[in-house]
């Protein structure tokens, strides 16, 4: 026993800390005790101070999460952060900003080569409110050929995203390899562009004046960057595209169900025989887009022309089939915009309006005033008179792509007149499902063709 307490020392000692600790434990059991209980207590209320400090920023986490997936007002473009010097905009701080009082009302007027659209994309052009965009996919088409026009959908959806948020770099992605930058002048149409060719870009015109815009003297103007035609973009509270290289309304859907995007279609159709017509006239200029739309065409489906067994084919003849065969794409395509349109889902419901060209060039000012209540837009008299010029003038021929006052409602029919009752039955067999829906009736004779005192136009279903 003795020997073993001897050696207790020892053995604290050889411990170091632990040998001092005890020793001081049996001189003073009391005060060890008092000062492990207070290191407790400070160790509990750290735990305390810890665990509330974690509750709380759960919490505020959770309000931050709660206010971002309920919040009403998109997003939108900051026009401060444009006095940064341009560049691409991988940067999203160029696409969101704070959140604007009033969402900006987007447009697109969905259509097809040769159906009044220049005409109608005018009315959008003159009204003062409006900043508007004619045919920009037109770069993509370009820049990608001999792509077919179906593959080509997704970039032309990808560019409108963009555009209607004001962002224009979009373009630089269609400039040619070691070209110049994109100038407001470079865009397709720019030349007939109120707000290019107005105050403050340039002094040749005012946008708040109604009238059509000389190309001669905008091509004077001086050429702007896009980063200026960008802040010009986010003065308007409304933006209109047209463009005739969307085949197919459920193309933008994505776009549509996008809450950041206050996007409506306005879809201008016309009488697809008086399309082909019009087509066969423009042919020298459509030459490309007919090839590209042609080759989007199903190659397993075999096709019989209609034509007479004793007619021999010519190289007018040949120009003439491309356009009349690229009506099979752009009346499949119509015909599936329509069907969704008679049962719309949720994301188009309230957001489509279907205009038949007939009904604008019969009734324009009716059809002026429902086209900019749909667009939350109001009709001057301004405009309404430029409307009824437009479409009474004096002569029913006018250049192809030129936009200019008319007899409307004569070249609306002249069709019947032109075209053989071969190319009649042939627009007639690809198109009928989306003229049934439309209001468009069928010829069986070429004599009820050529019969202008009958109408071929009825109700429409939607």
């Amino acid at each position: 026993m003795r020997s073993n307490q001897l050696q207790l020392p020892a053995l604290g000692e050889k411990n170091g800390v632990y040998g001092r600790n005890l020793k001081t434990y049996r001189n003073h059991p009391t005060k060890i005790i008092t000062q492990s209980r207070i290191v407790m207590k400070v160790l509990r209320r750290k735990r305390m101070v810890l665990f509330i400090a974690y509750f709380l920023l759960l919490i505020l986490t959770m309000l931050n999460l709660a206010n971002y997936r309920w919040t009403k007002e998109p997003q939108q473009c900051n026009l401060q952060m444009r006095s940064t010097p341009y560049q691409g905009r991988s940067d999203i701080r160029f696409l969101y900003g704070p959140s604007l009082a009033k969402k900006r009302q987007l447009v697109y007027v969905l259509t097809t080569w040769r159906s009044g659209s220049s005409f109608f994309g005018e009315l959008f052009n003159q009204h003062p409110e409006v900043f508007f965009l004619y045919e920009p996919m037109w770069h993509i088409w370009q820049k990608l050929y001999p792509g077919d026009a179906v593959s080509l959908q997704g970039a032309a959806r990808d560019m409108l995203s963009s555009l209607y948020r004001c962002d224009l770099s979009v373009f630089q992605l269609y400039n040619s390899p070691g070209g110049k930058n994109f100038t407001s002048l470079g865009l397709f149409g720019a030349t007939l562009n109120k707000v290019i060719c107005s105050y403050p870009l340039c002094s040749a015109y005012r946008k708040e004046v109604v009238g059509m815009v000389d190309d001669k003297v905008c091509k004077k103007c001086p050429p702007q960057s896009l980063r200026l035609l960008e802040e010009e973009c986010l003065k308007y509270n409304t933006i209109v595209i047209k463009g005739v290289r969307v085949l197919d309304v459920n193309v933008l859907a994505p776009l549509m169900e996008d809450p950041s995007l206050d996007l409506k279609v306005i879809h201008l159709v016309r009488d697809p025989r008086a399309v082909a017509n019009s087509r066969i006239k423009s042919r020298h200029g459509l030459i490309r887009e007919n090839l590209q739309v042609v080759r989007s065409r199903d190659p397993k489906l075999r096709r019989v022309p209609f034509v007479d067994p004793g007619h021999k084919m010519s190289k007018k003849d040949g120009a003439d089939y491309h356009s009349v065969g690229a009506m099979e794409v752009i009346c499949d395509r119509t015909y599936r915009s329509l069907r969704t349109a008679l049962n719309p889902p949720s994301w188009l419901k309230g957001k489509y309006l279907a205009v038949r060209y007939e009904d604008l060039v019969e009734n324009p000012v009716k059809t002026l005033r429902n086209v900019y209540q749909f667009a939350n837009l109001s009709a001057s008299l301004d405009i309404e008179s430029f409307a009824l010029n437009m479409t009474n003038g004096t002569s029913s021929y006018s250049k192809p792509f030129i936009v200019s006052a008319r007899n409307a409602t004569q070249a609306a029919s002249a069709w019947r007149t032109v075209l053989s009752i071969q190319q009649i039955k042939q627009v007639e067999e690809y198109c009928h499902h989306a003229m049934a829906i439309l209001g468009y009736e069928r010829v069986r004779t070429a004599g009820e063709a050529k019969d202008l005192s009958k109408s071929l136009l009825t109700a429409s279903k939607l």
